[in-house]
Formats: structure tokens, C-alpha cells, sequence
């Protein structure tokens, strides 16, 4: 199983947001990283893969493409997290998880043992006391965590996080992003959108740099993440180091100079 990406473009009205991007395969078992600056087309590539933006190009999951694909196989192949959940909705958490299990219609909850399903996600995630809350009584770290039990619920071979981490403190986002690379290391491939180049660094196995709607870099988080890249990219002068356990640090000194 590989994600490929080819020459992939999303126009919004006349403003080309992402041109002609190419990237080399997504593998499973591999944790990824879209990083970069603002508008640089983070978000807008996680929603085209999953096919919630009209793009051209060719984005195929082993072979198959996404584009062809009937929305049911779709949602049993592609789990996507959006960077936030609803606020006001009344459903129960257990309710929400039992509605995406049916995302895209072909799924019934006595074919697939439905609730039974939805309390083992819970179970896995720690939301098991949430299970008849509604969504609306939940706290943002809360609603985070639910949205990635949603997007599991399936338990899709490719696994889209956008912005996983924006509501939660540094104890949860650590915990979100251990979970992550777990599911990564099942064999699925995730891939999540982070603003944080030092979370990018620690857990990454790869970060794609975009800039502009297009791709600035693409490997290992030592190969990306250089004080040359980090200016020509972000405009910033900054320092790349290793920390006492070896860890990539980004220390940001200021403006890059001209």
C-alpha cells in the first residue's frame, strides 16, 4: 500500500492555492508531517486527498484512485480529522462515532456490529466516560479527541489529521501525537498537518515543507529542517541543534537577514 501524489491543483475562484504538486510516495507504517507557513496549502492538500476539495491531478491509495472511488469505499479507506468538531451539535459522543461509521451510506450497525465497535475506539482513546456526552458539553481537547475516534472508526488504511494538536495542552498534544505514530506503526499511513517544527522533528518520520502551493522539501526531519531552508521558507533566522537526547531543536533568533 502507497499514497502517491501527481501533479496534484486546487483553484479557489481564480487564486491557484496548490499547482502541479508532486511528492514522493507515502509508505505504511510511515508518519508524516505537512509543514510550513501560512496559506502555503497545508490544510488545503490534507482536504483534496480526501477528496472534501475538487483538485486535478492523481492521487491513487495502492493503486486505487480516490477520485474514481465511490464515496462508502472511500470512507472505509480514507479516516480525516478535521481541525475542529462541531460545537453545538446534541449528538451523544457514542452517537457521533455510530453517524461516521455510516459516512457515505453501505454501512449498517447490525452489519458491522456497530456499538460494539464504537465503545472499542472509545475504549482505545480513553473517551469511554464520554460515550454519552453530547459534543456540545465537551471541552476543545475534549472535541479533539472525539474527532480522531471518528476518523478511526472505520479503521481506514490512511489516516489525515489536520491540525490535531490546536486545541489541546502540551500534555494531550503529546499524547495525540504518541497515538499517531502508533497508528502509524500498525501499517496504516498518516499524515497530519503541524504548525510546531520541534512536534514535526520528534515524531516525524518525514516532513513535506510546503511553500507557496508547492513543495520546498520533502525527507527526513535532519534533511528538512536546515537553517537555509527555515529562511528561504519561513523568512526567519534560526538555528537547528540537538538537545541533551538527541533531538532536533529549532531555536528562532529573528527576521532572516537580507
Amino acid at each position: 500500500m502507497t499514497l502517491e501524489i501527481r501533479d496534484l491543483s486546487v483553484l479557489r475562484g481564480a487564486r491557484r492555492v496548490i499547482g502541479g504538486l508532486s511528492l514522493p510516495p507515502f509508505q505504511p507504517g510511515e508518519f508524516a508531517v505537512i509543514a510550513g507557513p501560512n496559506a502555503a496549502g497545508k490544510s488545503t492538500l490534507l482536504r483534496a486527498i480526501a477528496r472534501l476539495l475538487p483538485a486535478s491531478g492523481h492521487v491513487a491509495l495502492d493503486g486505487a484512485d480516490l477520485a474514481q472511488l465511490p464515496r462508502a469505499e472511500l470512507a472505509r479507506r480514507v479516516g480525516f480529522m478535521p481541525q475542529s468538531l462541531e460545537a453545538r451539535s446534541g449528538l451523544s459522543v457514542l452517537d457521533s462515532l455510530l453517524v461516521a461509521l455510516n459516512a457515505g451510506g453501505g454501512m449498517t450497525r447490525a452489519a458491522v456490529g456497530g456499538v460494539a465497535r464504537a465503545e472499542a475506539v472509545l475504549a482505545r482513546f480513553g473517551l469511554s466516560e464520554l460515550a454519552l456526552r453530547p459534543l456540545e458539553a465537551l471541552s476543545g481537547g475534549q472535541r479533539q479527541a472525539v474527532a480522531l475516534a471518528q476518523a478511526m472508526i472505520r479503521d481506514p488504511r490512511l489516516l489525515l489529521l489536520d491540525e490535531p494538536t490546536s486545541a489541546l495542552d502540551l500534555a494531550r498534544q503529546y499524547t495525540l501525537l504518541r497515538e499517531a505514530r502508533a497508528l502509524a506503526r500498525e501499517g496504516r499511513i498518516v499524515i497530519a498537518v503541524l504548525h510546531d517544527l520541534a512536534q514535526a522533528a520528534q515524531w516525524a518520520d518525514r516532513i513535506v515543507m510546503l511553500s507557496g502551493g508547492g513543495l520546498a522539501a520533502s525527507g527526513a526531519p535532519g534533511e528538512v529542517l536546515t537553517p537555509d531552508l527555515l529562511a528561504r521558507v519561513y523568512g526567519i533566522s534560526a538555528r537547528v541543534e540537538h538537545c541533551s537526547r538527541g533531538r532536533l531543536v529549532v531555536m528562532v533568533d529573528g527576521p532572516a537577514e537580507d
